[in-house]
């Protein structure tokens, strides 16, 4: 005897629930087997998208060398893994304090995470200084603090834990740069300028170091939306709406916890890179590509609308 044909439907449903849920549980134990005992630094622990990846990681049973700017910071951080976590499943967080923007104390902060194991598996690096301002109004010495921090920083750390890398064949670097490292936009110079060099350098190095068993992932994404979407900005008379669109669309934020996952899955499938974004700017990519003089003058064009909004002084 069939089934009526009034059950087939709930009866599918239910089954591809079910389906559903085993797989997130098969995913969820497999993330948390392939990083446990594994030593993974993350670089400004501190911060949102650092922090959601610590507790991640921490469930998951990694060593974890957490480093920041502060003291403070990473002692509050410490205090909210460890607090209600099983020692015999997780493992005591160890911290380092790390600025990239005081480049002469590299040399001592590679030092100090080598010492804590003796060797790193999983190098995050997620530090990032953002600045949007006018070419112009932009100094030097602004312009090399940014460089210094998306750009310079992590790739002196990157090459202070390759050594053991290479000789154990073994290891994941991963860069969370910005989606700016492949589309300038304006009014980002310097920080386009630091994450197009950052994405470049991991580029080369995913393919020098493939040799030696070691991946390189870079994770691409759009604006961080840490609380609350940022306020809508009521368009001026004459602006351009498609300028206005794209606009919106290449700074609509994703969730820490959501790039945190994605982290961690780029570790766990070894994925070499990740675009996390949202249509708009990944059409913007492919103009980029394919047609850039469409792409320039769009831009251009919200340039200067937004230059003609501008009250007259």
């Amino acid at each position: 005897m069939g089934l009526p044909s009034v059950m087939v439907l709930p009866l599918l449903i239910v089954v591809a629930a079910g389906v559903y849920y085993i797989y997130n549980e098969v995913l969820q134990f497999m993330s948390k087997t392939l990083v446990r005992n594994k030593v993974v630094v993350i670089t400004d622990a501190v911060s949102g998208v650092g922090a959601e990846c610590a507790h991640l990681f921490h469930k998951a049973g990694a060593r974890l060398i957490l480093c920041g700017t502060t003291w403070d910071k990473l002692e509050s951080l410490y205090d909210s893994l460890t607090t209600d976590s099983d020692p015999r499943e997780t493992f005591a967080p160890k911290l380092v304090i790390l600025d990239f923007s005081d480049m002469d104390s590299m040399e001592d902060v590679v030092a100090e995470v080598m010492e804590c194991y003796g060797y790193v598996d999983v190098l995050i690096c997620n530090s990032s200084m953002k600045l949007k301002a006018p070419v112009q109004s932009i100094s030097l010495e602004l312009d090399r603090n940014i460089m210094d921090i998306n750009y310079f920083g992590p790739s002196c750390l990157a090459k202070g834990v390759l050594p053991a890398m290479m000789s154990r064949r073994s290891g994941h670097i991963i860069l969370v740069n910005s989606i700016q490292g492949r589309l300038a936009i304006p009014f980002r110079s310097s920080y386009a300028a630091s994450k197009h060099a950052a994405q470049a350098f991991f580029d080369c190095l995913r393919a020098e170091v493939e040799e030696y068993g070691i991946v390189v992932s870079t994770v691409s994404h759009t604006f961080i939306n840490a609380t609350e979407p940022p306020p809508a900005v009521e368009p001026a008379p004459k602006q351009n709406i498609l300028t206005n669109y794209i606009a919106s669309q290449l700074t609509h934020g994703v969730r820490p916890s959501v790039l945190a996952n994605e982290i961690l899955e780029t570790v766990n499938r070894k994925r070499k890179e990740v675009v996390l974004a949202h249509p708009i700017p990944r059409v913007a990519l492919y103009l980029r590509s394919l047609f850039p003089p469409f792409l320039f003058a769009v831009l251009a064009a919200g340039v200067k609308d937004s230059v003609l909004a501008e009250p007259m002084p």
